[in-house]
């Protein structure tokens, strides 16, 4: 009875555990620890969306077993959205799935869509679940760049020639967790042309949708004309309301693909509470101000951080989506790895960082900066950076401005 059960052997270590450990044992000594590793937003969910969940919860006629496939009002919030911001039409009953977050929803999809030994194409480095949840699944996973352009389309030619059998899905996911490139709709038409003629399944995670802070807004996928053929796209209210803890999240795209999300979720789930379903019918369809202020936050923090880390010594790309600065470690601790680069960084400096390797053995060489604290508390973090960097070896502050993180942007250690 000592043989691990056969799904867990397929997971290697929790990369983060050693960080998170040792941050755990700072706090326990009463050391202030600024914990950027983790992309936890601190920021308060729009006080209009809670009043909604309030007074839905008086209501006991919504403390029942909700709706597995989302409350119909929802999934037609959802597809409204979807008409608003992209111009993309979705049918609420066959193309929309409300799921407990995007992340259950691509682990349950993968779940639905996957036969042992599928070959399924993932960026790396990329979120874990993105990997892992076809893993659990029993399929093998082929990694391709993780940058959106001609050097992600030459993988996916040759992942196509020289995989067997030939892989059935592609993950993408901009802007991307952790690396924050961002891609552009040419990019998604060269992506749909390739899928549909080599008949992929593509998966979109689009979590960061509105968390971007330059004229590049990030597009949807489905905005290419035959994208709903072979593509689904995950979204997610977590970053966009701060809404994260509620666990709210969709599925949309190819009638097949929700099809099978919605039976297996009809075993697996009844669906989030309905109150959290009411509101997030409100955050989706009521006043939007809220999400370009939750975005404003975002994009002082970056700027607070990055200017900070260059003041430091630390060249890290300036990001143009998402919650996060991909930083390429130092040159003379790059030989600590990303892991002890990470526990030197928590031990000397107070400050916590999620290592590259956590996402992949191609994010080895980087650590991912969360800006996940206020603009104080990023300074504070900065100086303490600065004084670590000052006592290993000195820092070279700089007044450039920092390249924005588009584009080409090295992947690979």
């Amino acid at each position: 009875m000592t043989e691990e059960f056969h799904r867990i052997r397929r997971l290697p270590p929790y990369v983060f555990a050693e960080v998170n450990k040792a941050k755990a044992q700072a706090r326990a000594r009463g050391e202030d620890i600024i914990d950027l590793g983790m992309g936890n937003p601190d920021t308060p969910t729009p006080p209009h969306i809670v009043q909604k969940l309030v007074e839905t919860v008086a209501d006991p006629r919504a403390h029942r077993y909700s709706v597995s496939r989302g409350i119909p009002g929802l999934r037609r919030a959802l597809a409204g959205y979807y008409e608003r911001r992209f111009n993309v039409k979705l049918d609420p009953e066959t193309e929309v799935i409300a799921t407990l977050g995007s992340k259950e929803g691509l682990a349950n999809l993968a779940s639905a869509i996957t036969s042992p030994g599928d070959t399924i194409l993932v960026p790396n480095p990329s979120y874990p679940i993105h990997q892992f949840g076809f893993i659990i699944a029993g399929a093998s996973v082929r990694s391709i760049p993780a940058t959106p352009d001609d050097e992600m389309l030459e993988a996916l030619d040759r992942a196509v020639r020289h995989s067997v059998p030939k892989p059935t899905a592609l993950i993408v996911n901009f802007p991307s967790n952790p690396t924050a490139y961002l891609a552009d709709l040419d990019f998604y038409r060269k992506l749909v042309a390739f899928a549909r003629k080599h008949e992929i399944w593509i998966l979109s995670d689009l979590a960061y949708a509105e968390i971007y802070f330059g004229d590049n807004v990030p597009p949807s996928i489905l905005e290419v004309p035959g994208a709903k053929d072979i593509a689904v796209e995950f979204t997610s209210l977590s970053k966009t309301y701060s809404m994260a803890g509620w666990r709210m999240g969709f599925a949309a795209g190819n009638p097949k693909l929700i099809a099978a999300l919605t039976r297996i979720k009809s075993y697996l789930d009844y669906g989030a509470f309905t109150p959290i379903q009411v509101a997030a019918v409100a955050a989706l369809s009521g006043p939007q101000d809220c999400v370009a202020e939750i975005r404003d936050i975002y994009r002082k923090r970056r700027d607070v951080l990055i200017q900070g880390l260059h003041a430091a010594g630390w060249e890290v790309p300036s990001p143009e989506g998402s919650m996060f600065a991909w930083a390429p470690i130092p040159q003379r601790f790059r030989e600590l790895g990303s892991v002890g680069f990470s526990k030197l960084l928590l031990k000397e400096a107070g400050v916590a960082v999620a290592p590259g390797l956590g996402f992949g053995e191609h994010g080895e060489g980087f650590v991912r900066i969360g800006l996940v604290e206020n603009t104080q508390r990023l300074r504070q973090a900065c100086r303490s950076i600065r004084h670590f960097m000052t006592e290993h070896g000195g820092t070279t502050p700089t007044t450039q401005q920092a390249a924005p993180l588009s584009g080409k942007q090295p992947a690979h250690s």
